[in-house]
C-alpha cells in the first residue's frame, strides 16, 4: 500500500475523532453555564458533572489520535 494513502488514512482518523468530541464539548459547556446561570445554588454539582463528561468525551479523541499512530505504524 502507498505511504501517501496511509498518511491520507491516518489524517482523516484524527479529523472524524476530533470533530464531534469538539461539537459535542462545546455544546456541554455551554449548557453547563446555562444551566449555572440559572440555579447559582447547584453550580458545583453541575460543576463535577461537567468534568467528568468532558473527560469522557476527550477520550474519544485520544482513541482517534491511537488509531492513526496504529495506521502510520502501518507504513
Amino acid at each position: 500500500m502507498n505511504s501517501g494513502f496511509i498518511a491520507i488514512a491516518a489524517a482523516i482518523a484524527i479529523a472524524v475523532s476530533t470533530i464531534a468530541p469538539a461539537i459535542a464539548q462545546g455544546m456541554t459547556a455551554r449548557s453547563a453555564m446555562e444551566s449555572i446561570a440559572r440555579q447559582p445554588d447547584a453550580a458545583k454539582d453541575i460543576r463535577s458533572t461537567l468534568i467528568i463528561s468532558l473527560a469522557l468525551m476527550e477520550a474519544l479523541t485520544i482513541y482517534g489520535l491511537l488509531i492513526a499512530f496504529m495506521i502510520v505504524a502501518k507504513i
